[in-house]
């Protein structure tokens, strides 16, 4: 039995091989793009709420080398805003909000917060007044 000139001449040159790749990796592009927007369409339902109104109390069981504190005291909204600025790698910076504005409260406070010694949160700190 004799094969056509044709293919004859397709598999002299070795497109028999190369020849379906192209068809494969349509075939293969078309169904991971069905596949991926088939799972990036589909809802999920969530069984557990999360309530963003809540309060969490955070203890740091690891100490912190930190370097600075900074406080802004805003006396019309009866607050004071603290950034601290740590040494950690991986924990650069912390913000705390209290309901205080004087001094020995907000010493006390951030004292409280990161469990340091209130002499230790004096040296630190700086402070901003906004009236």
């Amino acid at each position: 039995m004799s094969r056509p000139r044709w293919l004859q001449f397709l598999i002299n040159l070795g497109l028999e091989f190369w020849l379906p790749l192209p068809l494969i990796g349509v075939f293969f592009w078309l169904s991971t793009g069905l596949i991926a927007h088939q799972v990036l369409s589909y809802t999920y339902d969530t069984t557990a709420q999360i309530h963003a109104d809540s309060k969490h109390q955070i203890q740091f069981s690891v100490s912190l080398a930190v370097m600075s504190i900074e406080a802004l005291i805003e006396r019309r909204d009866k607050l004071t805003e603290v950034k601290v600025y740590t040494a950690d790698s991986v924990l650069k910076q912390m913000e705390f909000e209290f309901p205080v504005t004087e001094f020995a409260q907000v010493d006390a406070a951030i004292a409280q917060a990161l469990g340091l010694p209130v002499t230790a949160v004096k040296q630190l700190i700086r402070y901003r007044i906004e009236n």
